[in-house]
C-alpha cells in the first residue's frame, strides 16, 4: 500500500486525482485548508469505492511551515507518504500596475512556498525507500502568460523551475518529479469566464480539458510505467500553443 498526499484535495481537480489514485489502490489523504468537512466527505464517498484502502482527510495551511511539518509528521506515524500531489495554489487576479503587495505575496506563498512546506520533509522518507513520486500542478499561464496574473504565472513558472532541479538531484534515487500544465479545466469557474465561442477560439481542440483528464495523466506519471519520466513538465491544454 503506498499513500499519497493530495494537497486542495477537495477541488475539481484535486477531487479527480483523488478518486483516481484510489482506484489505482492508493491510499489517499485528501488536504484541505480549511474545509474539514468537504474532505471528510470525500473520504466516505472514496471509502464506499474503495473499502480496503485507508483513506483519510487533514486540514493545514501549506503556507505555514511549522503546522504543515507537524501534520506531515503525524500523518507519517502510519507509514511513508511516497507519492505527493501538489496541487494547492489560488487566484488573485489584477494588472500588475494595480496589484496589491498581498496579491503577489498570498498566491506565491500557496503554489511556490506550499510546494516548499509540503515536499521538503517527505523528501529523506522517500529516499530512505528509493521511491517517490512527485507531481506538481503548474499552468498554462506559466508557459503562455496571461493578463492580469502575473503573480499566478510567476509562481507556476517558479514551480516548473523547481521541478526540473529537484529531479536532477533525486533521479539516482529511484524519485521522479514532474510537473503537469493543464491548460482550460472545466469548473464552474470557467464556465463563467470561457463561453464556447471563446474556447473555439483559444483552444485548437475547441473545448475545455475535463478533470479526470488531468487525473488520469497524473496517474500515469505515479505509476511503474512512467518510471523513467522525471523533470518535466507536461503541457494538457488541447494544443494551445
Amino acid at each position: 500500500m503506498r499513500y499519497a498526499l493530495v494537497t486542495g484535495g477537495t477541488g475539481g481537480i484535486g477531487a479527480a486525482i483523488c478518486r483516481r489514485l484510489a482506484e489505482d489502490g492508493c491510499g489517499v489523504i485528501i488536504h484541505t485548508h480549511r474545509n474539514m468537512e468537504a474532505a471528510q466527505s470525500m473520504v466516505d464517498s472514496l471509502y464506499r469505492a474503495t473499502p480496503e484502502s485507508p483513506h483519510r482527510a487533514v486540514a493545514f495551511d501549506v503556507t505555514d511551515a511549522q503546522t504543515s511539518g507537524a501534520a506531515l509528521c503525524a500523518l507519517q506515524e502510519r507509514g511513508p507518504i511516497q507519492i505527493v500531489i501538489n496541487n494547492a495554489g489560488i487566484h488573485d487576479d489584477a494588472v500588475f500596475p494595480g496589484m496589491r503587495p498581498e496579491q503577489w505575496h498570498r498566491v506565491i506563498d500557496v503554489s511556490l512556498h506550499g510546494f516548499f512546506n509540503v515536499t521538503q520533509p517527505l523528501m529523506m522518507p522517500m529516499i530512505r525507500a528509493r521511491w517517490g513520486r512527485i507531481i506538481n500542478l503548474s499552468s498554462v499561464a506559466a508557459i503562455l502568460g496571461n493578463r492580469g496574473q502575473v503573480n499566478y504565472a510567476a509562481a507556476k513558472g517558479a514551480l516548473q523551475s523547481a521541478t526540473r532541479a529537484l529531479a536532477l538531484e533525486v533521479a539516482s534515487r529511484g524519485i521522479t518529479v514532474n510537473a503537469i500544465a493543464p491548460g482550460i479545466i472545466a469548473s464552474a469557474m470557467t464556465a463563467e469566464l470561457f463561453d464556447d465561442a471563446t474556447i473555439a477560439q483559444l483552444v485548437p481542440m475547441k473545448r475545455v480539458g475535463q478533470p479526470h483528464e488531468v487525473a488520469d495523466l497524473v496517474a500515469f506519471l505515479v505509476s511503474d510505467q512512467a518510471a523513467y519520466l522525471t523533470g518535466q513538465t507536461l503541457s494538457l491544454n488541447g494544443g494551445m500553443a
